[in-house]
């Protein structure tokens, strides 16, 4: 194989890669969405009653997320809600809010 197709063929696999990279960028974003709704926009809660997600700690939100889904932590809604995601998806979510500031 000659340099060119060769660095042709690894920019097309960049390229590739930096559109998955992008999705799921995108994904988080839809998903953190919903939790908004009732914790505020950007994660800022603006209720005595709910508590803000923006700053967490990414270990406090996906211990409490687990919880939530095991049922250890008693909630209605937040079960729910929780036993809709993966692990990986507490992960980006944990991630993406620990990032608000």
């Amino acid at each position: 194989m000659c340099k060119t197709s060769l660095k042709m063929l690894v920019g097309l696999f960049m390229l590739v890669l930096s559109g998955a990279v992008h999705a799921t960028d995108m994904h988080t974003q839809v998903i953190a969405a919903t939790c908004m709704a009732c914790h505020g926009p950007d994660g800022k809660s603006r209720s005595a009653f709910m508590p803000g997600l923006a700053g967490l700690e990414a270990s406090v939100f996906m211990q409490a997320m687990q919880e939530f889904r095991s049922g250890a932590r008693e909630a209605s809604i937040m079960k729910r809600h929780a036993a809709g995601y993966t692990n990986a998806e507490f992960e980006a979510m944990a991630a993406y809010f620990a990032a608000l500031k």
